[in-house]
């Protein structure tokens, strides 16, 4: 299949953080979503693959091109969404349209008028008197009408009700229906991509943990609940992170057939969330937690 980003060995050292060897690859006409916890890299990681900082080492392909010798072509076919309003606050929506759209070869006014009819744009108020949502689905409108091939979202969905969520992330599947377009959803909202993602990407740390497609994680991984006398019998080897408390354990397992064949009926085997595969995954679910 066709690859249209590809991040192969990428490295980027600062004073206080480093992201290391960083491989992963989203192919036509999918979604990725892109998690970790705060301070995992995942900023710094979009940051490189828009340009916007030089990796110190490795290639970032998009499209089949190198992101740097063809930065202003590769720039035309992708549509970014921020969490963060980086539009003049004192203009309109048909104001503010008007200075971004000139910039895009492929503009298509006909488009943006159909998005933002369906998007209910208040084209003639001042961005600044709009709603949280409202902004979002203004980014959206100008993203898509540009008819990008690549939509990177960094938190699209923070702060936002469910009810616009949801229609954000109905969006996204009904453009996925041209199988040429891919998006790259970087989200701390893990049970939003539990509705939308094909591929999950987690990094921690700066560093890889795994990148895998959704299906493939809920099926293999699942979560362990028992007591103490089994976890003393040899329980943690297959085990990512534990959550104790006097009644027993909690842990996360990759090999679910395993965990069967090791234990039995002796367990609770559940399937985990996507949240509950991060927790556990980044260590921050090594802990004694209290019991009340």
């Amino acid at each position: 299949m066709d690859k249209i980003l590809e991040i192969k060995n990428v490295s980027k050292n600062f004073k206080d953080f480093s992201l290391k060897n960083i491989n992963f690859s989203l192919e036509k006409g999918y979604i990725m979503g892109f998690i970790g916890p705060n301070g995992a890299g995942k900023s710094t990681t979009i940051k490189l693959i828009m340009n916007l900082i030089k990796k110190d080492q490795g290639e970032i392909n998009i499209f089949g091109l190198d992101h740097e010798r063809h930065n202003l072509a590769i720039k035309q076919r992708i549509g970014f969404v921020y969490d963060e309003n980086h539009f003049y606050e004192e203009l309109t929506v048909s104001e503010m349209k008007g200075i971004i759209s000139p910039f895009y070869a492929r503009w298509d006014e006909a488009a943006f008028q159909q998005y933002a009819k369906d998007f209910r744009l208040p084209l003639k108020k001042q961005i600044k008197h709009m709603s949280k949502g409202m902004k979002m689905k203004f980014s959206l409108a100008i993203a898509l009408s540009h008819h990008a091939d690549l939509l990177i979202m960094d938190e699209p969905t923070s702060g936002l009700d469910p009810l616009v969520r949801s229609e954000l992330l109905d969006v996204l599947q009904t453009l996925l229906e041209d199988e040429n377009k891919s998006i790259f959803f970087s989200t701390h909202i893990t049970s939003d991509l539990e509705k939308v993602a094909d591929y999950i990407t987690l990094i921690n740390n700066g560093q890889l943990v795994l990148s895998k497609t959704k299906d493939e994680l809920l099926e293999e991984y699942c979560i362990v609940k028992g007591s103490h006398d089994t976890l003393h019998a040899g329980g943690e080897g297959i085990l990512i992170g534990l959550k104790k408390n006097r009644f027993g354990f909690e842990g996360l397992s990759r090999h679910k057939r395993e965990v069967v064949q090791q234990f039995g009926d002796s367990v609770m085997i559940e399937k985990p969330t996507l949240e509950d595969i991060m927790v556990f995954s980044t260590g921050r679910s090594d802990q004694d937690v209290p019991s009340y």
